[in-house]
Parts: structure tokens; sequence; C-alpha cells
């Protein structure tokens, strides 16, 4: 099954889910190792220009897997989850979600920004415009400072999502052994939770 139903998702939101998972986390994993890197060499220069390639193919897949979202309900959650525990499966897909939409603009108004002028090309073939940085936030040097700082401060937030989202399916599977964790592997339908 493409679409989704109230007991499972479809192939279409999986492929979604799984493909956005391992972007992110490589994403996240390049940017933590190239705060590392002598800034000047030529090969750091290639890794960002990677990273922001990257960051612009997540920021598409948010666009369409949030339009696939809204045409395509989520399954309902489990009747026995307590309501607290709904809210927190709710704020933290809304956190998930704001995350992958903030990182990478944060990321394109910290370039925009920057006093180097350093152009953005993705995948060496198509160049990307900078945005325009409101002057309210100061020098260019400023403006670059408050967008790195969003910008880390947000991928240390959605790494801390990461884990409690990772934490709950796996509580779902082992611990609450409903069709959670399952209903994201597969389209099998899944049983009716009670």
């Amino acid at each position: 099954m493409l679409r989704n139903t109230s007991t499972g998702y479809g192939r279409i939101a999986i492929a979604f889910h799984w493909t956005m998972a391992l972007l992110i986390i490589g994403m996240l994993g390049l940017g933590l190792y190239m705060q590392q890197l002598p800034q000047t060499e030529q090969a750091t220069f290639e890794l960002y220009q990677l990273h922001k390639s990257i960051g612009f193919v997540v920021l598409a897949l948010a666009v369409f897997r949030l339009v696939w979202r809204l045409l395509n309900p989520s399954p309902k959650l489990p009747e026995n989850m307590h309501p607290i525990e709904k809210a927190g499966a709710h704020l933290g897909h809304a956190g998930l979600y704001a995350l992958l939409f903030a990182l990478p603009l944060t990321g394109w108004f910290m370039v925009s920004a920057s006093p180097w002028g350093i152009p953005t090309v993705l995948f060496n073939v198509l160049p990307v415009p900078h945005l325009p940085v409101p002057g309210v936030l100061g020098s260019q040097e400023q403006a670059e400072s408050f967008f790195k700082l969003l910008h880390e401060y947000g991928a240390y937030l959605l790494i801390a999502l990461i884990v409690v989202h990772v934490a709950a399916a796996l509580k779902h599977h082992f611990i609450a052994r409903d069709s959670t964790l399952k209903r994201m592997i597969s389209t099998a339908p899944a049983r009716a939770e009670s």
C-alpha cells in the first residue's frame, strides 16, 4: 500500500522516514566532524559544499514529506497510550518537523550572511542564490554568528529529539509490545491496539 491507513504507514511515508533519517544522521555526523577541521583547506571547503548540498536535499524532502503527511494523516496512536505520552509524541514529532526546516534554513542564512561570500553550488552543478539577510541583525559577521548559533544549537536539539524518538520507538516495541515501530518498517496491516 502506498498511502497511510488508520493502522499503518504506507510505502511512501516509510520511504520518506528512513531516507531522511539516514540523511539527517549523516548530516549531523558530518557537521560535528567539520567543526574540527581547519577552515582554509580545500578538503574542508568540499565537505562544506557537500553538507550544504545535502542540506538542500533534506529541505526539499521535508517540504514533500509535510505535503504528503497533510494528504495522508498518520495512523492513530495506540489506544492504551497515556494522554501525557500521546501529547509527548505529538510535541516530539512537531519538534522534529520544525527542525527539519529550521536547520537547512539557518544554514542557508548563515552562508548568505557570511562576509566571505562563498557561493553555494549544489553538487557542483546548480548555483543557489544567497538569501537577503535582515539588516536588524547588524554587520555580516554579527548576522553570520547569530545564524551559526541557531544552526549549531538546533543541531544539538535535533540530536536530543532523535535520541528520545528512538528510545520511545524501542520502548513501544520491547516494553509496551505494540505495533508502533513495526508499522514504520512494514506496510503489512497492523492489528488494532486495545
